[in-house]
């Protein structure tokens, strides 16, 4: 028996187990297994990366680094956000189409969102160069801080675009039901993201030490193999997506519904980023202590947020094959199912990344060790939530039903997270605001902060789950122009 199979025997071992405790339905928790460990791999990947970044910037520079990444990294989640939500769009249309059997269709659509990708990432990678050190300075008045963001943010936002294309390649091929081939090209480019890093970040051999410059040139250099061989994969017409050459080029309907879409995710995903700018500025105001051990908390738990992006891809695939389908019922019992095996994976995760909080965060070289647990031990106490809110809005997002996750982005982030966040500063801190000045803090401190974040998940979480028990979004499915 060969090692493939071992491991695929091993992993089916998790839908079985489930089905024998009664907690999911095996047939189509193991289609949802299947699509979701590709995709879970892939973000594993992406989010290692994240964490390597931050484990050598720390080993190298320490807590004013590790503050400067997280501020410059925020700026470079615009667009990354962006590019996710076009994509979701992508996901979206393609898994209907195929679901109806319009194979060139699908192929058009793709082509649409690269067009699309395009004109999105080009004036965000031209401001992000100009006006990087001023963008930074406007969350944090530490120079050390500013200079690293700034450095960071410049090199690695040219890299934009290049993320675009490779994440509408994945996304496309999602939607197709082949989340293998994107978890296989990740697995080519993560050695040369890794390996650059140490060695442009720590200065091994003859390299020279590059800092936060090294990190960002890993990350933009992978960005960009990645990208050329999602591309020479749909060029080649051997893969469930093909990428021709030849008109037609431009279909305005295919990308107004990609757009239609994708546009309450990218408002979902620009609240997201804006609500982070106020938090990381009450974060920096409490002090850089507190953005270093918030970064660091923050990257260790998205390893155990992973399975919930595995699952939203699945659910998202499942549901809007079923609905293309003409499915209802299986639209259904898909979404629900994948909700269930991705919550008992995900719990199981967080637990073991919880006890190991201690080890975890002495790794990253920071000087605030007890306070990093904390953000750690929080972020854990989200996972459910998070992983339920996730996957609900896969099930949304296949179905073309994209506003409420919007709904619940702007409940959670600017009505509790930023308000409740607040509390945390001293009452003697003040912001001028249109030249009326507001003093929002009561002194609460870290409880205060850490109440706002596990608030937030789970008021997302009840908004999605109860859009998607509500069934409205069968009457949006059937009213989606593709």
């Amino acid at each position: 028996m060969g090692v493939r199979t071992r491991v695929r025997e091993l992993l089916d071992l998790i839908p079985r187990l489930l089905s024998r405790l009664g907690l999911v339905e095996r047939d189509s928790a193991t289609e949802a297994f299947d699509l979701a460990v590709p995709a879970m791999v892939t973000g594993g990947l992406r989010i290692f990366l994240r964490v390597a970044d931050f484990l050598f910037v720390g080993l190298a520079l320490g807590d004013a680094a590790i503050g400067g990444l997280q501020i410059g990294f925020q700026y470079y989640f615009i667009g990354f956000g962006l590019s996710l939500a076009l994509t979701s769009g992508t996901i979206s249309v393609v898994s209907r189409l195929k679901g109806e059997g319009r194979n060139e269709r699908a192929n058009l659509a793709v082509k649409q969102s690269l067009l699309l990708s395009t004109a999105l990432a080009a004036p965000l990678t031209v401001v992000s160069w100009r006006y990087a050190e001023p963008m930074v300075a406007l969350l944090t008045d530490d120079p050390a801080v500013i200079g690293y963001g700034s450095a960071y943010l410049r090199v690695v936002m040219l890299s934009l675009g290049f993320r675009f294309y490779s994440m509408v390649a994945a996304r496309a091929l999602a939607g197709s039901a082949d989340t293998r081939t994107p978890m296989y090209v990740r697995l080519l480019t993560l050695p040369t993201n890794l390996l650059l890093n140490a060695v442009l970040v720590l200065g091994l051999g003859p390299f020279p030490a590059l800092g936060v410059v090294g990190a960002a040139v890993g990350t933009a250099v992978a960005n960009a193999l990645a990208s050329l061989i999602f591309i020479g994969l749909l060029v080649s017409g051997r893969y469930a997506v093909t990428l021709s050459a030849t008109p037609p080029h431009v279909d305005t309907g295919l990308s107004w519904e990609v757009v239609r879409v994708a546009a309450p995710l990218a408002g979902v995903r620009l609240l997201q980023s804006t609500a982070r700018f106020p938090f990381i500025f009450i974060l920096a105001a409490l002090g850089t202590p507190a953005l270093a051990a918030y970064a660091i908390g923050r990257r260790v738990m998205l390893l155990a947020l992973m399975p919930a992006w595995g699952y939203a891809t699945a659910a998202s695939t499942l549901v809007g094959q079923a609905i293309g389908a003409g499915d209802r019922g299986g639209a259904d019992n898909y979404a629900w199912q994948t909700l269930r095996v991705g919550l008992a994976t995900q719990v199981l995760l967080a637990v073991v990344l919880v006890v190991a909080a201690r080890p975890l965060a002495l790794a990253f070289g920071t000087e605030y060790v007890g306070l990093t647990v904390d953000f750690i031990r929080v972020f854990g106490l989200v996972t459910a939530a998070y992983s339920v809110s996730r996957t609900m809005r896969g099930s949304l997002r296949g179905a073309g039903d994209t506003r409420w996750p919007l709904y619940a982005e702007l409940l959670g982030s600017y009505l509790v997270r930023i308000p409740v966040a607040a509390l945390a500063l001293p009452t003697a801190f003040s912001v001028s605001v249109a030249g009326v000045s507001i003093a929002p803090g009561l002194g609460l401190g870290y409880p205060a902060v850490f109440l706002a974040v596990v608030v937030d998940y789970y008021l997302k979480a009840a908004v999605n789950t109860g859009r998607f028990w509500s069934g409205e979004w069968w009457g949006v499915a059937q009213r989606a122009n593709t």
